[in-house]
């Protein structure tokens, strides 16, 4: 048992990070830059990110510089890119041609795919998708525009974790990268200083590139049950989502609905059962840290999300803030790191199970550490403190108090954070409750040796190799193949997969491939008769040279 704190002192008088705090400067972010999200979603998120120097959601943090990008050079250099990507589309035959006829089932329109999630995963797919000639698809997001995925709701992080030249949302193609665009919008200077990319301004590119890719989303229109239903005879089935916008009939769906996307974030037992549910949060959910203020706060979990909260509730006033580790050394290497390389993103799937079950629990077993930014953001307090191999053995209330019974001793809080992350439970999201009986899991498929077991992972769905769901008995339920598990929960069976964004690329590509081969292997019959039915002529006529006025 460790525990660690970097000097005692009196939580309610730590002052305020100043600007210049070392923790922003070794991540290298420019002068002028958002850091903590936009004052509002209705408003041009890119003008925002260009204007705004908050460093935290309190209006006293602010600092005008000479230095923000000028708002006619940004809107130039955005338009010389956005004419220079609608010629990379153009020379590499972006739609075009379409092969897929279009469908209608009961007098209602039939979607190729339905994606259900506009976040990084959803508008990746859809382009790639796009990119093989099916541009029949509409993305589905219960969120307002503009607040998809976490990125200005509840991450509280102030950079992405990945390193800056992370590609993956482009498909390939240079001017849709996340650099070109932030070259347009920042300048060159600005990129050049640049450590990570501040999350805001991620979530500034990807509605960019949700407008510049044509993406069809439907905004604040939530699923709630995914179903089979009978196809027209020789068709096959089709997917039928249920949402509170209506329905949807696809031939298949996605789901690209991040991190918690097989189930919910979870809070332990150990908290739920004893604590009243306004005395904690959890990091999977919008935060008003103002209520930390003067208080002490617990945090259960040590990954990078922890931290982003730890910091997060110093910054707005905690009393303290303690973190808790159940093992007994802080992780410091990032395996991610190590897998960001091309093989491993793409072919990784095709590993025997395993291999693939090794490599996920090794990873388990190493975990994440905080990026060093995120570490110094928290350790730069004298409020703070770590502690190791301190697992949370009970807790209960005393009075105004909540008593927690740790490995590292007995501590007292007003308040907690569980940072334990979410869990697979399709009973916990309506749209899957209805494939949670059918789908099958590493458990129906593995038995790993016992140097190998961790129970915490045979629940995770057993994926074919395009993120298919499999059937739990065979021919019980062939129709759950029609659905695609682009989340956190295919990491079993695919790695790097499409809530992270290392694995954007690779999966991306792998999930269009195998949807366009389902696809056209189920309309083998009608491409055959369309072929046979070819009758365009490209030699036009049979004389010679000149003697026709049509090639004279």
């Amino acid at each position: 048992m460790q525990t660690s704190r970097i000097r005692s002192g009196p939580g309610p008088t730590a002052v305020r990070p100043a600007l210049s705090a070392p923790w922003l400067e070794a991540d290298g972010l420019p002068q002028g830059v958002s850091l903590i999200g936009f004052e509002g979603r209705d408003q041009d998120l890119l003008a925002a990110a260009a204007h705004s120097t908050r460093l935290s959601d309190s209006k006293d943090d602010v600092r005008e510089t000479d230095d923000q990008p000028q708002e006619a050079t940004m809107t130039e250099r955005l338009a010389e890119l956005e004419a220079r990507l609608r010629r990379d589309l153009d020379l590499t035959a972006f739609p075009r041609p379409e092969w897929l006829a279009p469908r209608v089932h009961d007098g209602k329109p039939v979607h190729d795919v339905v994606i259900v999630g506009g976040g990084q995963a959803g508008l990746t797919v859809t382009f790639a998708l796009r990119r093989r000639g099916v541009p029949n698809t509409v993305v589905l997001d219960e969120m307002p525009a503009g607040a998809e995925g976490p990125w200005t709701t509840y991450a509280r992080m102030i950079t992405l974790r990945t390193p800056k030249g992370v590609t993956g949302p482009d498909q390939g193609v240079p001017s849709l990268t996340p650099e070109a665009w932030y070259r347009a919008a920042f300048g060159d200077d600005a990129w050049e200083a640049l450590g990570r990319i501040p999350r805001e301004h991620w979530q500034a590119y990807l509605r960019w590139y949700r407008s510049v890719t044509g993406a069809d989303v439907r905004n604040e229109t939530r699923a709630t049950g995914i179903h089979p239903v009978p196809g027209p005879d020789g068709q096959g089935p089709l997917v039928e989502v249920a949402t509170t916008g209506g329905v949807f009939l696809a031939r298949r769906v996605v789901l690209a609905t991040g991190l918690a996307g097989n189930g919910e974030w979870s809070v332990p037992a150990v908290i739920r059962d004893n604590v009243p549910a306004e005395r904690y949060v959890h990091t999977g959910a919008p935060v008003d840290f103002a209520r930390f203020a003067g208080q002490r706060v617990g945090v259960l979990g040590g990954g990078a999300s922890a931290f982003d909260y730890a910091g997060s509730a110093l910054e707005a006033g905690a009393a303290s803030v303690d973190l808790f580790y159940r093992r007994a050394r802080v992780p410091r290497v990032n395996l991610f790191r190590w897998m960001e390389f091309y093989a491993f993103g793409a072919h990784f799937p095709d590993l025997p199970d395993e291999d693939r079950w090794k490599f996920t629990v090794q990873f388990q077993r190493t975990n994440q550490p905080p990026p060093q930014p995120t570490w110094y953001r928290c350790t730069r307090w004298d409020t703070f403190a770590w502690h190791t191999s301190a697992p949370w053995n009970s807790v209960r209330t005393d009075g105004d108090e909540i008593v927690v019974s740790s490995g590292a001793g007995e501590f007292r809080f007003d308040a907690l954070i569980s940072g334990t992350g979410p869990n697979v439970d399709f009973g916990a999201r309506p749209e899957l409750r209805g494939l949670g009986a059918v789908v099958a899991t590493w458990a129906d498929r593995y038995k790993p040796p016992a140097e190998w077991e961790d129970d915490t992972l045979l629940g995770y769905p057993y994926l074919g190799p395009g993120f298919e769901f499999t059937e739990r008995e065979p021919g019980s339920a062939p129709w759950v193949e029609r659905v695609h598990d682009f989340t956190y929960g295919a990491r079993v069976s695919m790695g790097l997969n499409g809530n992270m964004n290392s694995g954007l690329g690779a999966g991306g590509r792998r999930l269009a491939d195998a949807i366009t081969r389902s696809l056209f292997l189920e309309d083998r019959d009608a491409i055959f008769a369309s072929y046979r039915a070819y009758d365009v002529e490209e030699l036009v006529d049979l004389g010679r040279p000149g003697e026709s006025d049509e090639l004279a």
